[in-house]
């Protein structure tokens, strides 16, 4: 089997840092999964890996430690499973995310997250872009999450039967934070992807290879890229209204959600399986894939909230009492400049009854993929330093939330042993 690695990124697969080894990313909409499929998941990384699955920040699932020659099989499967992993990777609309997947308005982002997922999918005018696209549709504001995707998009209510969204453009997290821009408010749900395809060509024919929205808006400008967008027909292109059944997986979730805690996004296949068969007992057959790295289950109207938490207690799962997202980072990840997995170990043992109460996010780089600027304490491993001796070893910016989008940069540059006494400090 040959393929290059662009093909490779754009089929959701990276190599990793061990050699001969690689990564599958599988796509959600916004982080919904049935059990059966969940168990498909399991049964491939038990086959082809090494029996773990990774969640990621973005509501999707990763098998490590797969060979090249077992690549093209396991797309097979993951297709017989109704599973894609186009665009996971690499420079295409990555999947749809949502971080509301608990609000009552759930339903309703969902099915349009599901519909823009169906188009931008395998859909060659939107792939081989300059970078990853990112789509995210928020049910309401509170994770602030909208403004870290090129495309973000917040549920701003509804007139004659037809869902609008305020549409935010141009943010992005990485080397260089930046929170996206309201572009348009009130954008009737048939005008949606009309206007995504419209930014995405814009960003297509106007931005360097590696360079992501956000760049090209920096380079050009606010209202110059506003006028490009106006140039493009599909900019102003209302789509006829979906009629039909309903499309959503799941049902609001109001005070029945029950979320099982994941220490840094790392399961086991068969803490996978156990949670697809709590699925099919208590969540209707469903699985949530959260951006904190947990699992989150709609809980059956017909069934018991309390004793459905018992039981998932009884499985062996936390009610995911602390919130600390956690990249692969050096274990895995070619990018990984910290051994992010033991770091995180040491600060759960370290943690005081103060800091449990907080949302950490722990980042191996400077590309920030656990969103370490959403959290209360963010960490992100800046660099790595070179010793008299030779050894190089990692240095870290440390970040508090604020009044701004973004948290505040508090410290920089410090060393583990210096990390650590802050962390302690704040409890």
């Amino acid at each position: 089997m040959s393929s290059t690695v662009s093909d490779y990124r754009l089929d959701g697969i990276y190599r990793q840092r061990q050699e001969g080894f690689f990564m599958q990313r599988v796509k959600l909409t916004a982080g919904v999964i049935s059990a059966g499929q969940a168990r498909a998941v399991a049964a491939l990384s038990t086959r082809f890996g090494q029996g773990n699955i990774h969640l990621t920040t973005r509501g999707s699932l990763e098998i490590h430690w797969i060979r090249e020659n077992d690549l093209a099989e396991v797309k097979r499967s993951l297709l017989a499973a109704g599973l894609t992993s186009r665009g996971a990777c690499g420079g295409a609309v990555r999947g749809v995310t949502c971080a509301s997947q608990g609000a009552l308005g759930f339903p309703t982002v969902e099915t349009l997250a599901r519909r823009i997922h169906r188009h931008f999918t395998a859909n060659p005018r939107f792939e081989r872009l300059p970078k990853k696209f990112k789509i995210g549709v928020e049910a309401d504001a509170s994770s602030r999450r909208h403004l870290i995707q090129d495309v973000g998009l917040l549920l701003a209510g509804s007139h004659d039967g037809v869902a609008r969204y305020d549409l935010f453009v141009a943010g992005g997290l990485g080397r260089e934070p930046q929170p996206g821009f309201l572009f348009e408010s009130g954008v009737s749900e048939n005008r949606v992807i009309p206007l995504i395809e419209a930014i995405a060509r814009v960003y297509a024919a106007h931005t360097p290879p590696g360079k992501r929205l956000k760049h090209l808006v920096g380079s050009i400008g606010e209202p110059e890229f506003r006028r490009l967008v106006a140039q493009e027909p599909s900019a102003v292109e209302e789509l006829p209204p979906v009629t039909g059944l309903p499309e959503n997986l799941l049902p609001p979730a109001g005070l029945r959600r029950i979320v099982a805690g994941v220490l840094a996004g790392e399961l086991t296949s068969d803490q996978l399986l156990a949670l697809a068969d709590f699925a099919d007992r208590w969540g209707g057959g469903f699985l949530v894939a959260t951006v904190d790295q947990d699992i989150a289950f709609h809980v059956d109207q017909t069934l018991d909230p309390a004793r459905a938490a018992g039981a998932l207690e009884q499985a062996g799962f936390s009610r995911g009492e602390v919130c600390l997202r956690v990249c692969p980072g050096s274990h895995l990840c070619l990018a990984g400049l910290s051994s992010t997995r033991d770091i995180a170990a040491n600060v759960l043992e370290g943690m005081g009854p103060a800091g449990r109460g907080l949302s950490w996010a722990l980042s191996g780089c400077p590309n920030s993929c656990t969103q370490p600027q959403l959290a209360e304490v963010g960490i992100v491993t800046s660099g790595l330093v070179r010793s008299e001796d030779g050894q190089r070893s990692p240095r870290f910016d440390l970040y508090r939330s604020g009044d701004d989008a973004f948290g505040r940069l508090a410290e920089s540059n410090l060393t583990l042993d210096q990390l650590y006494g802050k962390l302690r400090q704040i409890g």
